[in-house]
């Protein structure tokens, strides 16, 4: 064995390990506290620390993999090409700059909480544990260096790189035509291939440093978001989608609602449209519906009779439906970022996102009858059967939403429970993963994908930093009073800019950096906080699907093996319904607060 292979099968041991006792240390509290308050001391703070780890295992096993989120141009040139080769050695000496000054930065952050002298309850110091921060990102960047090229002279040109920012930093500070060179050449290393994430931190450091801030305030950033209370639950509901994902569910929830919808004409796009909405709950949204499902559900389109055009089209906009739905992620992190509790925007998105649910519907419904697609007969047998076989993951947004609404359990500790639920579910009682030989690849491929969307948050966060504390917010608030004076035209302007920063900003980054601007602008204009992230939520998710850059047509591309120009026209209908959904959303605002009146919210 290889010192590399030893290093990432330690790496992936302490994920998988991670990953399970972030998942057991909510439930002691949550099963202890009424058995007389039985609980683990500092058992938060040990948490922050696991998903501390929990971030930077899984962004370091993401560029081992390559499962970084990047806006890669490289497959226009010719695969091998000298042009090929270079484009790479550019995009990846970038990262590894980028990462490396990271690493550099988080060191100073370790040391500077070192001198704080805080203590876990077990004993150990907490600058201990956070050097995790600086250590990944020192190996992150290495492993750009090494993926910049098989050579050696591209891997010395990205090693140069590196030691070139070092020596800028040290010599000058950068400004007027330095700053922005280095600015676009940070893009266009993100567009040849770099990942997001490097946009982000390497534009928040580039902007602190020009404004005399060290540039350990952008690693400080990516410490405290990951410190945020409810921020776990991201980990714990990735887990919980990917083990759902990695099993028979999806098979099982696809029969219960052809069960339910089959008999009536259009019923199979019903069912497509119900089973993707509960999945995407689960998932948050990440994609992971439009590869979990897409294979499995567009063969019965075809088969029953609808059209290729009309078949692509739904399983593209139906892989984000659902995204307004308990146990969704999108709605934690908003909640985290603007500061609106979770369940509130729950119950606000319940039925705005049944309206969205609805009119995909109905459209399939239409659709269906006018091609005379096939039905089959309802049969109660079927139904019962169907509903008893699909009765586990039916169950885990039920389980959930009375967990956390009860007041029984925190919103993580829920996360928790639903992580640990699905675990035992599709472990020991469907037996569809293997405890042993297949839930720990599964815990893998969710914490690369975690790890990923985390460092990507992260880094965001320290962008938006440095807005708040240019005070960009208050400005732009000042414009858009000085030229926009009714609510109606603010909102209008609103779902367009939404609509197109959401088609190009992944939905994750979009909440960190738009959201903490858009709050101020609400408030200023009288919209009630829940109202407003139930536009803003909505409006991402009709993003996945707004040209040319949209993530779900992508992925719908790459699925289906379909040009996305020629999904471009496929997916027009839906924008047009769900964008006509997104509007009455906006403008009857009782349909996101009723249900917080009736409970008196």
């Amino acid at each position: 064995m290889t010192w590399n292979d030893a290093a990432a099968k330690l790496e992936k041991g302490a994920l998988v390990g991670a990953f399970l006792l972030a998942i057991v240390l909510p439930l002691v509290d949550a099963v202890g506290r009424p058995l007389g308050g039985l609980h683990i001391t500092g058992s938060a703070s040990y948490l922050q620390q696991l998903t501390l780890w929990l971030a930077f295992l899984g962004g370091l096993l993401a560029v081992r993999e390559g499962k970084h989120l990047t806006l890669s141009t490289v497959e226009l040139f010719p695969e091998g090409s000298r042009r090929r080769r270079a484009v790479r050695v550019f995009a990846y000496a970038v990262a590894a700059a980028v990462t490396a000054v990271l690493a550099y930065g988080s060191f100073k952050v370790v040391m500077a909480d070192r001198q704080q002298g805080q203590m876990l309850p077990i004993g150990l110091p907490v600058w201990v544990s956070e050097c995790v921060m600086p250590l990944a990102f020192a190996l992150m960047a290495l492993r750009f260096v090494l993926r910049a090229s098989p050579r050696m002279r591209g891997r010395l040109l990205a090693v140069a790189a590196v030691l070139s920012v070092f020596a800028l930093g040290q010599a000058v500070r950068p400004a007027g035509v330095t700053v922005w060179l280095l600015a676009a050449l940070i893009v266009l290393a993100v567009l040849l291939g770099a990942p997001v994430f490097v946009a982000m931190a390497g534009g928040a450091m580039l902007l602190f440093f020009v404004s005399g801030t060290p540039v350990s305030a952008a690693p400080a950033e990516i410490y405290r978001l990951i410190g945020s209370p409810t921020l776990p639950a991201i980990p714990l509901l990735t887990a919980c989608g990917y083990v759902l994902a990695e099993s028979r569910a999806a098979h099982r929830l696809v029969r219960f609602f052809r069960a339910l919808s089959g008999w009536m004409t259009g019923g199979t796009a019903v069912l497509v449209a119900g089973v993707c909405a509960l999945f995407t709950s689960f998932t948050g949204g990440s994609g992971i519906t439009i590869i979990a499902l897409g294979g499995l559900v567009y063969p019965i389109l075809r088969e029953d009779g609808y059209p290729e055009s009309f078949s692509l089209g739904l399983v593209t906009a139906a892989g984000s439906l659902g995204l307004l739905f308990p146990p969704s992620l999108p709605v934690i992190l908003y909640s985290v970022v603007a500061n609106v509790p979770a369940d509130l925007l729950y119950l606000g998105g319940l039925l705005p996102g049944l309206l969205l649910v609805v009119l995909v519907a109905g459209y399939g419904i239409l659709t269906g009858r006018r091609a005379k697609t096939a039905t089959a007969p309802f049969s109660w047998r079927e139904v019962g059967s169907a509903t008893w076989e699909a009765k586990w993951e039916l169950s885990i947004p039920v389980l959930v939403i009375a967990l956390f609404a009860s007041g029984f359990a925190s919103l993580v500790e829920a996360s928790a429970a639903a992580a640990a639920y699905a675990v035992v579910v599709e472990c020991f009682i469907t037996k569809d993963i293997h405890v042993v030989r297949d839930l720990p690849r599964v815990l893998l491929n969710g914490g690369a994908l975690m790890g990923g969307v985390l460092i990507l948050l992260s880094s965001a966060m320290g962008l938006t930093s440095y807005l708040v504390d240019a005070q960009i917010p208050d400005q732009l608030l000042n414009i858009v009073k000085a030229h926009v004076h009714s609510q109606v035209v603010f909102l209008l302007v609103l779902n367009v800019l939404l609509l197109v920063l959401g088609s190009v900003l992944e939905i994750y980054s979009a909440i960190v950096v738009l959201a903490p601007l858009v709050v101020p602008l609400g408030l200023a204009f009288g919209i009630h906080p829940v109202h407003l992230g139930v536009i803003f939520l909505a409006n991402l998710e009709l993003g996945f699907l707004f040209p040319p850059v949209g993530l779900n047509l992508f992925l719908s591309a790459s699925r289906f093996g379909t040009p996305i120009t020629r999904l471009y026209r496929h997916v027009v209908p839906f924008l047009i319904i769900r964008g006509a959904g997104v509007l009455l959303i906006t403008y009857v605002p009782i349909m996101s607060l009723g249900f917080l009146k009736l409970v008196g919210r």
